[in-house]
């Protein structure tokens, strides 16, 4: 079975860990039921929609490197502010660069886990580079 955050602070390591797995769906197990992912300012999305948003992200096959800038939780909310980069050659042999600092907000589950409840990967900038 694969684990998920027992802490706030861990949400982001545990998603890059199954982001660099290249499997989707245990991507989509950081998040609650319902999630919002804004893969680009302004367009919210939820369910499947959500899904393959963030399919298309682990679909570039490469590796996101995260490093938490700031967690702040109260009760059983968090909000985590966090930097990343996906980078390396893509499938067609040139070079990508994707990079943001997230603003997202998780939520302990009744099992004890956190989860992604609005994961907001271009947070406090444009996208510029968003796959699609």
């Amino acid at each position: 079975m694969r684990r998920l955050a027992e802490r706030p602070e861990d949400v982001p390591m545990v998603f890059a860990e199954r982001f660099n797995s290249g499997d989707y769906e245990a991507v989509a197990e950081v998040y609650e039921t319902g999630a919002v992912f804004v893969p680009e300012p302004g367009s919210p999305l939820t369910g499947t929609q959500a899904h393959a948003a963030n399919g298309r992200f682990v679909g570039l096959g490469l590796p996101i490197t995260v490093r938490p800038r700031h967690v702040y939780s109260t009760g059983d909310i968090a909000l985590l502010i966090v930097d990343w980069v996906i980078d390396g050659t893509g499938r067609d042999g040139r070079p990508v660069r994707i990079e943001g600092t997230a603003t997202d907000v998780a939520r302990r589950g009744q099992d004890g886990r956190w989860r992604y409840v609005i994961d907001n990967p271009f947070g406090v900038r444009a996208a510029s580079a968003a796959p699609e």
